[in-house]
């Protein structure tokens, strides 16, 4: 993402008529600074002079750096979820809806890698800091029913047996952060993990292994049968 261009900071509360611009300034900073340098590294001064305030005009906007953090991460869930809503919707079955998310994390990584970012920092930073991991922990739990949703509708159309829910939960849980956190820092590691995927899905990737140790063990004691019964013409021709 480019960062925004950094204005001359200013003093005092900003006029009403650009408030909600400045608001929305700090908003794509602070995500972007929290993506890359985590919760405890991102400074109010460096905010503040990257958005073109002072650090303390941005208590006009936000109550404390962790109110920052968590009205940025409801931003992103809010463009993330909605998006991945859109793209899952007209689909009629379980397949369907997650293959349309597949490829609208794709797209959206590719138009802005600081929210894919973003989210995987948050994990990291929920670990470390007690505080902002309680305030954000209801918001995970609304961000993991939107998966569950998806694999209820899967249950619903029968793709999923109801013995299966909690493991195919899990699963898909365990493939998007594996997107988020391990390759959405590349679009092509990203696409190509994203073409697995699919193929696992299908049942195209990974297939049963060929018969090669039972044709090996089956070798010898042929070969065996086969020297015992040449044996006795050798022996009557040299006789």
């Amino acid at each position: 993402m480019t960062r925004p261009r950094t204005p001359k900071p200013r003093l005092g509360r900003p006029p009403s008529t650009d408030s909600a611009d400045t608001r929305r300034r700090l908003l794509d900073i602070a995500r972007v600074a929290f993506a890359e340098r985590g919760f405890d590294a991102a400074t109010n001064r460096n905010l503040g002079q990257e958005a073109g305030i002072t650090a303390g005009a941005i208590y006009h906007y936000f109550g404390s750096k962790l109110d920052l953090y968590a009205a940025v991460h409801e931003d992103v869930r809010g463009l993330v979820y909605g998006r991945l809503g859109a793209a899952a919707e007209p689909h009629s079955t379980f397949r369907g809806k997650i293959e349309a998310i597949l490829d609208c994390s794709h797209d959206m990584n590719k138009e802005d890698p600081s929210l894919a970012q973003f989210l995987g920092s948050v994990r990291v930073d929920m670990r470390r800091n007690a505080e902002l991991g309680a305030s954000l922990r209801e918001a995970a739990v609304d961000g993991q029913s939107f998966f569950d949703d998806i694999v209820e509708f899967g249950v619903r159309t029968g793709e999923i047996l109801p013995a299966d829910r909690v493991r195919v939960a899990a699963l898909v849980r365990t493939l998007l952060v594996g997107l988020t956190d391990g390759v959405s820092g590349s679009v092509t590691a990203q696409s190509t993990a994203i073409d697995a995927i699919k193929l696992l899905l299908d049942g195209a990737l990974i297939h049963p292994p060929k018969k090669r140790a039972a044709a090996a063990s089956a070798t010898p004691a042929a070969n065996g049968r086969a020297t015992s019964a040449r044996a006795p013409r050798g022996a009557a021709a040299h006789n």
